[in-house]
């Protein structure tokens, strides 16, 4: 998606699991991902993009909490760096899981948009890369 908007020029890093991943791995995956995008600042910021289609066997809130537990951890480096969270997920256990992902952004007052299936991936990333604010003008 990010490709198909012409942004691939723009993509640092990219990952996925699935498989159901515990919430033990879910928390190394995304400590990773969060080390290696702290480690140099970009004078405009970063974005997080954590999302994918409707899972069909993976419990989102499960996996969530590894994600969290990782964001938690990295607070004051997501904060120094400027980094934009957006969320977008569906599948068993989606709404439990968004609601935690709402609530860690106010929890830790760090900017997280979080959306599920009635936002198409495609539009989560078009905003995430400042190209639209709404579902309007996004195909």
């Amino acid at each position: 998606t990010v490709v198909d908007l012409g942004f691939g020029q723009e993509l640092a890093n990219y990952g996925e699991y699935s498989g159901a991943p515990s919430e033990s791995l879910t928390y190394n995956y995304a400590k990773t991902i969060l080390e290696l995008m702290t480690q140099e600042k970009h004078p405009d910021g970063k974005v997080l993009i954590i999302g994918g289609g409707i899972a069909n066997f993976t419990n989102v809130a499960e996996t969530f909490k590894g994600i969290i537990r990782a964001l938690r951890a990295f607070r004051s480096r997501i904060l120094d760096h400027n980094i934009k969270i957006y969320v977008r997920r569906a599948g068993p256990n989606y709404q439990e899981g968004l609601n935690l992902m709402r609530d860690l952004a106010t929890e830790l007052s760090i900017p997280i948009d979080v959306y599920g299936p009635e936002l198409h991936m495609t539009a989560v990333v078009s905003m995430a890369l400042g190209k639209s604010r709404n579902n309007d003008d996004i195909a």
